[in-house]
């Protein structure tokens, strides 16, 4: 009768962890971001470089300390696609991350076919947000948007041991 009760604690054990382990991944470290006095969405201007607030609204976030590129964001853009092309800086493709399915504004597989359809473009937002990190923008035909981080060449070489090159210096 005893070995079914440490059975019995054990197997509890494991499933409260196993809860506990799920809900800090998927809810514990994320918090909601609020907009930072409407310059929330930053695109780097062609012209001179620089980060230059947008016209937005409808500005969703989440964050978490964890990590650099936990950051997550949903807005509607006021002015159209073919005008932020003109006077913004885009990057190459990179694949959205996966946002928590509770923040469902962010959906990483339609923003990827939007992308992939050339119905949405991305713009470098800032650069080296943190080490090794850029933020993203990506946004629709029809103006819908997403912000998201990424790792830069830095950042990619920072985890995958590289060693680091003259224009990857430590901050």
């Amino acid at each position: 009768m005893s070995g079914k009760w440490i059975c019995i604690v054990i197997l509890s054990v494991a499933v409260v962890a196993g809860a506990g382990l799920y809900y800090l991944q998927i809810y514990g470290f994320y918090r909601v971001v609020t907009d930072h006095d409407g310059d929330s969405v930053q695109l780097v201007s062609k012209s001179d470089g620089q980060p230059i607030t947008i016209g937005y609204q409808a500005f969703q976030a989440i964050d978490s300390n964890s990590s650099p590129i936990r950051y997550r964001a949903c807005f509607k853009a006021q002015d159209s696609l073919e005008n932020l092309t003109r006077a913004f800086i885009a990057v190459e493709f990179v694949v959205p991350r996966n946002a928590p399915g509770w923040f469902d504004c962010f959906d990483a597989q339609r923003i990827a076919d939007h992308l992939n359809s050339g119905r949405a473009r991305i713009f470098l937002s800032h650069k080296n947000i943190h080490y090794g990190v850029d933020r993203v923008v990506a946004v629709t035909t029809d103006g819908q948007g997403y912000i998201w981080h990424e790792l830069n060449n830095c950042g990619r070489r920072a985890y995958d041991g590289t060693v680091g090159t003259d224009d990857c210096a430590a901050f």
